[in-house]
């Protein structure tokens, strides 16, 4: 498992690379909640989100006969364009296999950072196995989205962040929410937070019908989504977790939290209208999280992490606007 010591040294090589995004609050999204709400705007990073410290951090700590012949990834888009821009920024071809339904604003940055993108349709493909033969096939280095403890360790340094930022405003947090797809993210969190602020609860939140990091802490065994369930959260829809962030989170996490895109919805349009930040989906859940009432957070603080801002314009116009 990853430690302060992991995460630490994944700080070392981000720093002067990654954004260090704001800890933001806003007296109406406090009113509207009954507490007190501190964002990590991760929606503000390079590339739009939070993957870009993770596929740094795994890129650096390769050698150079191993950048050799690049990267390849799998993605619905976010990891795409995180690992699209560490690639660049070590000057090494990258490969990202792609759904062909994903956020057309995702494919077409992911190609604009200098990726080869390779579509695929998401209800017949295997995304895994194709990047896999692309990789055997390349020499390529296969970069999954989540179950990499670089990547893991990289994502933490969020949670460093977060401390030092309430240090430095005087704060104190009770809880922290973040978004989960495969647990990466909040593997890499919550082990800073246990280590700097053990006081801090950490719980996941993800999409009614694809909770499974929920029901896997509820059951303390993995547990994946049953088919057929839809969501508007397309960057952390994942079918099961991860094999090495599911232990770290059945130690970190104090649970987990489902939610609907209508709660989802409503939270997108109140980050845009109060906040005037672009949060896609699935960055919003946390806060749809506190917007329904899954916890009460009446005299308490609440840190929620945004891990995205990636959303096409259409469906910002159509669904939020």
């Amino acid at each position: 498992m990853i430690t302060i010591n992991d995460i630490s040294e994944a700080r070392s090589r981000l720093n002067g690379m990654q954004v260090v995004t704001p800890l933001l609050e806003y007296d109406q999204v406090n009113d509207r909640v009954g507490g007190r709400v501190l964002f990590k705007a991760e929606n503000l990073q390079r590339t739009g989100s939070f993957k870009f410290r993770g596929a740094f951090n795994k890129i650096a700590s390769l050698g150079d006969g191993q950048r050799r012949n690049g990267v390849v990834a799998f993605s619905s888009g976010n990891h795409a364009q995180g690992v699209a821009a560490a690639a660049k920024a070590f000057g090494i071809a990258a490969t990202i296999v792609m759904p062909e339904d994903a956020p057309v604003i995702k494919r077409e940055n992911t190609r604009r950072l200098g990726a080869v993108v390779v579509l695929y349709d998401r209800h017949t493909g295997d995304r895994a196995a194709m990047a896999k033969e692309i990789a055997i096939r390349t020499g390529a280095i296969l970069f999954p989205p989540y179950d990499d403890e670089m990547i893991i360790s990289g994502q933490g340094t969020i949670g460093m962040e977060i401390v030092d930022q309430l240090e430095s405003m005087g704060a104190r947090a009770d809880l922290l929410l973040c978004p989960v797809g495969g647990g990466g993210l909040v593997a890499g969190v919550s082990t800073a937070l246990k280590a700097l602020r053990p006081e801090i609860e950490v719980y996941c939140v993800e999409p009614e019908g694809f909770d499974d990091t929920r029901a896997s802490l509820e059951r303390g065994e993995r547990t994946g989504n049953s088919a057929g369930s839809n969501t508007i959260c397309d960057a952390i829809v994942t079918q099961i977790l991860g094999e090495i962030t599911f232990p770290i989170n059945l130690r970190n996490l104090a649970g987990g939290f489902a939610v609907s895109d209508q709660d989802v919805v409503e939270s997108v349009r109140l980050l845009f209208n109060v906040a005037k930040l672009v949060v896609e989906p699935g960055g919003a859940v946390g806060l749809a999280a506190l917007v329904a009432g899954r916890t009460d957070l009446r005299g308490r603080t609440a840190v929620v992490v945004l891990s995205g801002g990636n959303v096409d314009l259409e469906f910002f116009k159509q669904r939020i606007a």
